[in-house]
C-alpha cells in the first residue's frame, strides 16, 4: 500500500529534483547567440568538458565518427571508422580515414581544392535514462562535436600511420606495419580539426526512498 513513508519520499524526491533544477539553471548561458565567425559557447556549461585529457579518453572510446559536408548535390552526412591524433597542449584533433579513390566524398574533396569544410560528431557512452515522470526522461552520453577541414594524403609515410591509427583505434592494434603497395592500394585522408567541444551527461544516481 502507498503509504506516508511514500510521500514522505516522493516529496524528498522532487525538493531534490527543484533543487538540481534550479543549481542547473544558474550554469546555462541562455542569451548566447549565434554570430558569423564565432563561435558561440556550449548552452549546459555544466555539461561542458574543457580538460584534454577527459576529452582524448572520449574520443578514445569511439569507433564511429558522423561526417557532415556539402558538395554540388547538397548537403550530406556519412558514419566512419576513424584512427585519430590528439595533442593534449594544444587541443588539437587529426581523423585518418581510408578508403577507394572515387566515390562522392572524394569527389567533393577534390571539388574543394582538397580542402573540404566538414563538421563532425562522435559519441558514446549512450544510455537513455528512466525518470521519475515521463518528461524527466533522457539520455546518458559522452560525446564530441566540431568542425575542420578534410584533405586526401599525399605523403606516403603519413598515410601509413593514418592506416596504423585506424587499426589501433578500431581493432586495438599497436604498431601495425602495412608495405608501400599496401598504402598505395586505398587512398588515406584526413580532418584537421578547427574548433570541437566535448560534452558529458552522466547516468544520474537512483534516488533512494
Amino acid at each position: 500500500m502507498y503509504g506516508l513513508l511514500d510521500r514522505v519520499g516522493d516529496a524528498l524526491a522532487e525538493e531534490r529534483e527543484r533543487l538540481e533544477l534550479k543549481a542547473i539553471e544558474m550554469t546555462r548561458r541562455n542569451n548566447e547567440q549565434t554570430v558569423a565567425g564565432r563561435h558561440r559557447m556550449m548552452r549546459r556549461a555544466d555539461r561542458e568538458v574543457a580538460d584534454p585529457q577527459q576529452v582524448e579518453a572520449i574520443i578514445a572510446t569511439c569507433k564511429i565518427v558522423s561526417l557532415a559536408y556539402t558538395d554540388a548535390e547538397g548537403i550530406t552526412i556519412v558514419p566512419l571508422n576513424f584512427g585519430y591524433v590528439f595533442d593534449t597542449e594544444s587541443n588539437h584533433l587529426t581523423l585518418y580515414f581510408h578508403g577507394s579513390a572515387t566515390g562522392r566524398k572524394m569527389d567533393a574533396v577534390k571539388a574543394a581544392g582538397n580542402a573540404l569544410p566538414v563538421a563532425f560528431e562522435m559519441a558514446t557512452d549512450c544510455e537513455v535514462v528512466e525518470g521519475r515522470t515521463l518528461c524527466n526522461w533522457g539520455e546518458a552520453f559522452k560525446s564530441i562535436v566540431g568542425n575542420g577541414t578534410a584533405s586526401i594524403i599525399d605523403n606516403l609515410d603519413e598515410a601509413r600511420q593514418g592506416l596504423a591509427l585506424l587499426m589501433k583505434q578500431q581493432a586495438g592494434m599497436e604498431h601495425v606495419e602495412f608495405t608501400d603497395q599496401q598504402v598505395r592500394a586505398v587512398t588515406v585522408w584526413k580532418v584537421e580539426a578547427d574548433y570541437l567541444t566535448a560534452k558529458v551527461r552522466e547516468k544520474p544516481q537512483p534516488h533512494m526512498h
